[in-house]
């Protein structure tokens, strides 16, 4: 039977049910680093690193839209001087005129404010390392290209992606640039990810902070799954 939406409560059940499908990272801190992209996938994460002990990071991206059309990505920037466009004819075009007009700029100053209030790691504590990536839903997957671009730069032990939903189409493109990719739902023509929740509040920046202050208790038993 499909997967019918809502799947769960709020970011942090979702993250929970995450936790289950690495249970075999728990306790890796020594050499696994929890990344979540913010704002969304913070309390997703939060919930994963309680469970599994594992440290937690964020790894900013931005989306490229045009002011006209604010929820539709064109393109995404990322660290490292990555920027994706979205594919199919007229990609150019959005990319010259994000160009021009000052929309890639003004996210690349964005993604720099939120690259410094949430304390992205630099990246040789990253290097080597066992990176799992962790957002709230992927409907497009343009901001998480450019986020598995950037850090594949950094030469990963490995690189997985951790979401609760998906677009499935997507799932393939981007399950190609990871080395596992797990979601809980994958689905067709994925539109909305908000709401395969019950709760999904947009969260501010000092909830994003409060979360990452927030020391995960690194003995917490995994509970039993669903």
């Amino acid at each position: 039977m499909a997967a019918r939406p809502p799947l769960w409560t709020d970011r942090h059940q979702a993250g929970v049910a995450l936790a289950h499908a690495f249970a075999d990272r728990r306790g890796r801190a020594h050499d696994t680093t929890l990344l979540a992209l913010p704002r969304g996938g913070v309390p997703v994460a939060a919930a994963m690193a309680s469970r599994l002990g594992l440290p937690l990071a964020t790894w900013s991206v931005r989306k490229v839209a045009d002011p006209a059309s604010p929820e539709l990505a064109i393109g995404a920037v990322a660290a490292g001087g990555v920027v994706v466009w979205r594919n199919g004819e007229g990609a150019r075009r959005r990319a010259t005129n994000a160009t021009t007009h000052g929309w890639l700029a003004a996210q690349e100053q964005e993604l720099r404010r939120r690259q410094q209030l949430f304390g992205d790691p630099p990246a040789e504590r990253l290097r080597g390392r066992h990176l799992i990536v962790v957002d709230d839903g992927i409907a497009t997957g343009m901001t998480m290209q450019a986020a598995l671009l950037s850090l594949r730069q950094l030469e990963p032990a490995s690189l997985e992606l951790a979401v609760p939903v998906v677009d499935r189409v997507v799932a393939t493109d981007l399950s190609r640039q990871v080395d596992r990719l797990v979601a809980l739902a994958s689905v067709d023509d994925l539109r909305a990810v908000g709401l395969w929740y019950e709760h999904f509040e947009q969260l501010r920046d000092e909830q994003v902070l409060a979360l990452l202050n927030t020391t995960p208790p690194a003995g917490e038993p995994l509970p039993a799954g669903p």
